[in-house]
């Protein structure tokens, strides 16, 4: 397992917006290589949305109970060349064409590879995070307010998905199967 000093790097890398002690807590544990064990205990398996229409079919159930009357969805990809680097798990594009006197737009959810073999919580984080770019575009308080209306555990499961990723980044093994790209 990393050194503390490399293990408080990571957890500052990925935990910045959270309290000092909380971050002391975790480098802690990823340096005594108990982060690992307690993410399995809380998140056991991976999830089963392993091919793309799997994971548009998940995408589309979540879209259709919180946001029925939001913008429809063209594409729902796994993406390998989304990293980690600059904090992005997914994405969401919209792109624009004129069509007659129309302008359409195809709006499509890409998601990181990585979390491909992830616990559920983790991957409806995400989805619910990119779903929620559909009504709202920036990161205010009305986009969290909807993630919390369509997760209610939303900014628990993105805590422990960044303990996740500093764990990955520190050099701990990829606990649900996969490879850790970072």
């Amino acid at each position: 397992m990393p050194d503390p000093a490399r293990a408080q790097a990571c957890a500052e890398r990925f935990l910045a917006g959270y309290p000092q002690d909380l971050r002391d807590q975790i480098s802690q544990m990823i340096a005594s290589g108990k982060l690992g064990s307690w993410l399995l205990e809380r998140h056991g398996g991976a999830h089963v949305h392993r091919s793309e229409a799997a994971l548009y079919d998940h995408v589309m159930g979540i879209k259709q109970r919180h946001l029925r009357s939001s913008d429809p969805i063209a594409k729902v990809a796994w993406d390998p060349r989304l990293q980690i680097i600059g904090q992005a798990l997914g994405m969401h594009t919209t792109a624009s064409r004129v069509q007659g006197s129309r302008l359409k737009a195809k709006r499509e959810i890409r998601i990181s590879t990585l979390f491909r073999d992830a616990p559920l919580a983790f991957l409806d984080m995400i989805c619910v995070h990119e779903l929620a770019h559909l009504k709202v575009r920036e990161h205010d308080k009305a986009f969290y307010q909807l993630c919390i209306h369509m997760a209610p555990q939303y900014h628990q499961h993105e805590f422990e998905l960044r303990t996740y990723l500093a764990w990955l980044d520190a050099g701990g093994p990829p606990l649900w199967g996969g490879t850790a790209k970072s």
